[in-house]
């Protein structure tokens, strides 16, 4: 069985680490959401140095975790998109719209 989390690392800073895919996805949504909702800053940081493989759901994760943080009145910007994340996202046309920093 594979391993995720989602956690804040600060109040601005969400940490993603472990393998993203259909076994982890769904109680990585619910507790994505619930930390981005709670969190006090209102500009976030989805730090994803930590993920060690990702299928389609982790840019599905990080569409739904967009879509959270505006609904909370928040930004959301995506620090250090592994490789297998940015192909997934080049071939699915996402590039263009994941906040991602430099």
């Amino acid at each position: 069985m594979s391993e995720a989390s989602i956690r804040a690392a600060s109040d601005a800073q969400l940490q993603l680490a472990g393998v993203l895919d259909y076994s982890t996805g769904p109680a990585l949504r619910v507790e994505g959401g619930r930390l981005i909702r709670a969190a006090q800053a209102s500009e976030l940081v989805l730090d994803c140095a930590a993920v060690e493989h990702s299928s389609s759901v982790g840019l599905s994760l990080l569409l739904a975790f967009m879509r959270d943080a505006r609904q909370a009145g928040k930004s959301l910007s995506i620090r250090a998109l592994p490789d297998d994340m940015q192909k997934i996202a080049q071939v699915s046309g996402l590039t263009e719209l994941l906040p991602l920093q430099a």
